[in-house]
Order: structure tokens, then C-alpha cells, then sequence
């Protein structure tokens, strides 16, 4: 099969292997993606702010370069910490009549698909992902006031004609719990609702961006998934994208809102608009189960290897279901040390094995894994230059990656945007588009680079 999203670009840890294949991913810069957020808030309920969701923006874990991380080899933090992305503290969220999360370090046990394995080789730490950091183009504004917000918005869209600029330098500047606060004062204040307000003043492109940063992270989620399935052909592209990159806690919630919104489950949502391995795919992917431990038993990683290699190359035809199971069961650190063993022991990248192995949708779907293990900000970096590459833009795409990811991981997201394509996010965004959608786009880029 031909081409592939790009090599692996994970520095391989085991001394005397082969280097990735040139053409991939460019190694990350030293100190590695994402740094732990210095102050944490409770969780209101359904209704109010969920937590950003997404792949911890780090690089990988094999990485030993980030602050804090140590060297392979090296003992870990203490046992209890954590794990990557929670909440210190944090209240489990409810929807009303679901029975409530697992409180943080007392999630369920994940169930791999894939048969549990007692090996006899040594436990290795690994290096962890960082935690949820602060590496997102929009934080808090500071001094923040939503009824001076409301007023604002009010005034921007009273009377003949609409202050768009004064729309765009108000929401495009506050965190999405902010602009959930700026929602009630509003409504508070004057007795209307902001969103119809919004609706009826703004159109196109501008108008689904703006509503797009009005939604929580997981309700923005629930209706881009609706959207691609709904109606007559679906975006495969989409649905990947999203339960690919994103983590547990943030998928098991998403389930929980699709079921709340729309009276059926995201997984029968799924099964009534895919099929075959692509549909397993999915499914797995849509559980939220993926083991989360850092530390990593080699003898285990040999024999995912072996197993991929035997389910794939050394024989004719592919057993889809073990690449399945092995990629969305087993833990993130568990497996960057596969891809680079794999590596190691076939002369050959995970990636261009699935190019060779698989096609279509289930191709893209196992490289946008693997891609998003291996890298998360470059697997968006190369989205969004997909988006805009060519004749015609993929807006709904641009939108969804720039709004989504803009609180998480956007500033790594542009170095590696950078690295990639020699030019920058930003010049890209002003080149491919016009308007008031242009400056809202470039407000959430945050800058050049």
C-alpha cells in the first residue's frame, strides 16, 4: 500500500537499532511537549465545564528530555501519583440518572482486549506523559468579569449592524469556561439567550467558529460525531480524529453527554454506520478503557512485537484483530517502547507495516493511533495542513482542530506545524482565509512563529 501520514519520529532507546526511516515526523524539541498546569478547579456538573479533553500534549514517553521526566532506567515518582490528565482533587462529574465516575486513582480496572500476559523479563519505568499542562494558545484572562463580558456582547450586537471585531476580541480571548460564565450573565442581565443572539447576527465560517467556542469541549465533541455520521455518507476522517487523540476520561465522558443528547449510545451510533474491522476499530477506541500505567515489561513489549509481526508481515493476509487489540488496549508507554522494538526487530516502521498490511479507512484509522501514541501534536499539525492544502478548505476540520485543541496543545501543535512545513500556522490561516473568519482563526493561533 502507498503512502502513509509520516514515519515514526520517536528516538529509539535501545542501543545499536536503526534509526526511523527518513520522511516521518522530525524528532521533538529538547524539553518535550506540555508542562504540568499549576493550579487545578473543581468540575461543576453537566451543563457547565468538563475538562478540556484530549491526549496529554507531551511528545513521547520514551522521551527522557521533558522537565521532571526521568532517564529510562531511573526510579519513577512514587507510586500513587496521578495518572496523566486527571485532576488533583477533582469531584467525579455526573449526568443526571448515570451513576458517577471512578474518582481519580480509583478508576475502573481496564479490560484489554488483548489476553493478559504475566512475563518474566525485568519491569522498566517509562517515561510518563506529562500531565494535562498549560500549553494552549487561550488561559484565563485575568481581571475577568461576565457580566462586563455580557454587556459588551450585548452592545456588539444591539441596534443597526454588528461589532464583529468587538465579538472576536471579547470571546476570543476567554477560556471556555469563562464564556460559559459569560452565557449565564447574559442571560442573567438581559433575559436572552446569547447563542440565538449569535445565530441571528452572525453567518457562515465566522458564525461556526464562534458557536463552535460557545460549546464545552466534551458537548463540541458530541455534535462533531452526530454530524459525521448523520445523513447520507459519513466522515470516517472525523470520527478517527476525535477517539483517536482523546483520553479515557474524556471519551468515557463523551459517551456519557452522546446518550444524554441524542437517546442512544455512541457505540450503537457507530455500529449503525460502519462496519468490519473499521467498526471494531471504533468500538474499541470508543470504550475509553486503555490501560494508563507507566511502567513497561520488555518481555511483554517482545511479545506484542512478535504478535504484530506474525499477524502481519510473516504471513498471508492480515489478522486485523490483533493490531486491534494491541494498539487500543495497551498502555501509551507500553507501546512507543513496541514501535521502536518493532523497529528494531523487523528493519522496518510500524506505520509503512499498516500501509503494507491494511487500506482505506482501517489504514487511516490504525495510523491516526499509532501517529497520536507516537506524537499528538504533529498528527494535528498535519491535519490542519491537510485541511488547507490544495483547491477548496476543509473548514469544518480547521475549525474543530484550532477550537479543540486550543486550551491544550495548540502552541505545540504550531512548532510542529512549523517543523513540518517550513511555514507557519498562522501565515497558512492568512493565506487560506478571509474575513471575520480569518481573525477569529488567527486570534485562537495566537501568533506567528
Amino acid at each position: 500500500m502507498s503512502g502513509t501520514f509520516g514515519g515514526a519520529n520517536v528516538p529509539n532507546p535501545y542501543p545499536g537499532a536503526p534509526g526511523a526511516p527518513g520522511g516521518g515526523y522530525p524528532p521533538l524539541p529538547p524539553g518535550g511537549f506540555g508542562q504540568p498546569p499549576s493550579t487545578q478547579q473543581p468540575v461543576p456538573p453537566y451543563g457547565m465545564y468538563p475538562p478540556p479533553g484530549g491526549n496529554p500534549p507531551s511528545g513521547m514517553p520514551s522521551y527522557p528530555s521533558y522537565p521532571g521526566a526521568p532517564v529510562p532506567g531511573q526510579p519513577m515518582p512514587p507510586p500513587g501519583q496521578q495518572p496523566p490528565g486527571a485532576y488533583p482533587g477533582q469531584p467525579p462529574m455526573t449526568y443526571p440518572g448515570q451513576s458517577p465516575m471512578p474518582p481519580p486513582g480509583q478508576h475502573q480496572q481496564p479490560v484489554p482486549s488483548y489476553p493478559a500476559y504475566q512475563g518474566s523479563g525485568t519491569v522498566t519505568p517509562a517515561v510518563p506523559p506529562s500531565q494535562f499542562g498549560k500549553r494552549g494558545t487561550i488561559t484565563d484572562a485575568p481581571g475577568f468579569d461576565p457580566l462586563r463580558d455580557a454587556e459588551v456582547l450585548r452592545k456588539a450586537m444591539k441596534g443597526f449592524g454588528t461589532d464583529e471585531q468587538a465579538i472576536i476580541d471579547c470571546l476570543g480571548s476567554r477560556s471556555n469556561k469563562q464564556r460559559q460564565q459569560i452565557l449565564l450573565s447574559f442571560k442573567t442581565a438581559y433575559g436572552k439567550d446569547l447563542i440565538k443572539d449569535l445565530k441571528s447576527e452572525l453567518s457562515g465560517n465566522f458564525e461556526k467558529t464562534i458557536l463552535a467556542l460557545m460549546k464545552t469541549p466534551i458537548l463540541f465533541d458530541v455534535y462533531e460525531i452526530k454530524e459525521a455520521i448523520k445523513g447520507a455518507g459519513t466522515d470516517e476522517a472525523c470520527l478517527i480524529e476525535i477517539l483517536a487523540s482523546r483520553n479515557n476520561d474524556h471519551i468515557r465522558e463523551l459517551s456519557r453527554a452522546y446518550q444524554a443528547e441524542f437517546r442512544k449510545t455512541l457505540e450503537e451510533a457507530i455500529r449503525s454506520d460502519t462496519s468490519g474491522h473499521f467498526q471494531r476499530l471504533l468500538i474499541s477506541l470508543s470504550q475509553g478503557n486503555r490501560d494508563e500505567s507507566t511502567n513497561v515489561d520488555m518481555s511483554l513489549v517482545q511479545r506484542d512485537v512478535q504478535d504484530l509481526y506474525a499477524a502481519g508481515e510473516n504471513r498471508l493476509g492480515t489478522d486485523e484483530s490483533k493490531f486491534n487489540a494491541i494498539l487500543c488496549a495497551r498502555s501509551r508507554a507500553h507501546l512507543v517502547a513496541v514501535f521502536n522494538e518493532y523497529q528494531r526487530m523487523t528493519g522496518r516502521d510500524i506505520e509503512k507495516s499498516i500501509c503494507r498490511e491494511m487500506s482505506g479507512d482501517l489504514e487511516q484509522g490504525m495510523l491516526a493511533v499509532v501517529k497520536c501514541l507516537k506524537n499528538t501534536p504533529a498528527f494535528f499539525a498535519e491535519r490542519l495542513n491537510k485541511a488547507m492544502r490544495g483547491a477548496g478548505t476543509k473548514d469544518r476540520t480547521l475549525i474543530r482542530i484550532m477550537v479543540s485543541r486550543s486550551e491544550i496543545d495548540l502552541l505545540d501543535i504550531r512548532t510542529e506545524y512549523k517543523r513540518l512545513y517550513g511555514k507557519s500556522l498562522y501565515h497558512d490561516i492568512t493565506g487560506d482565509t478571509s474575513g471575520d473568519y480569518r481573525k477569529i482563526l488567527l486570534k485562537i493561533c495566537g501568533g506567528n512563529d
